[in-house]
């Protein structure tokens, strides 16, 4: 790996910036980046994702219906799941991002429960010249969940539009 993956950037003597996200020349198909922290769910973040997306399913916020279900317990929204994984790889593979052009192959492979922790990780698996734009490139990986016991809980690929070294906003504006 190169100095650019480097997490500081030198802006003064013994000074640093923290720096986030890849540059598309940067991404190399089969690379694997693992994000951390982890994240424990807890039922809050259940209870306020049913609301905010006025997700009706009684799994996610009626313990006594859940009960009765053959988890025995509420179920976490899989789409806060989803988001969750998404936001644990942006600092990552998306701090560079112009546009996200899609989610696809997205699979619920495992429940996930109040207090279970997640890790994610993304594999990259293409990447392109944009033929429109040429100050950018475009990146799909390959993301996947696990919780504190292992258990895959998710996977999706995610394509996005990653702009070039040089020429991204946080460049043009000196950061």
């Amino acid at each position: 790996m190169q100095e650019l993956l480097s997490a500081y950037k030198t802006v003064g003597e013994r000074r640093y910036r923290e720096t986030s996200g890849l540059y598309f020349e940067d991404f190399e198909p089969g690379d694997v980046f693992e994000h951390r922290p982890g994240r424990t769910v807890l039922a809050t973040d259940n209870v306020w994702t049913t609301l905010l997306t006025m997700n009706t399913q009684q799994v996610h916020f009626d313990a006594a219906y859940a009960a009765q279900t053959e988890w025995k317990k509420m179920l976490v929204d899989s789409t806060f799941t989803l988001a969750l994984l998404t936001g644990m790889s942006v600092r990552t593979v998306s701090a560079k991002v112009v546009a996200n052009l899609g989610w696809d192959k997205v699979k619920a492979k495992h429940p996930v429960f109040a207090g279970d922790t997640l890790y994610a990780e993304s594999t990259v698996l293409s990447k392109r010249e944009s033929k429109s734009r040429p100050t950018q490139g475009i990146v799909t990986v390959s993301t996947r969940g696990v919780n504190q016991d292992g258990a895959e809980v998710m996977s999706f690929e995610r394509t996005m539009l990653i702009h070039k070294r040089g020429h991204s906003p946080e460049e043009a504006a000196g950061y």
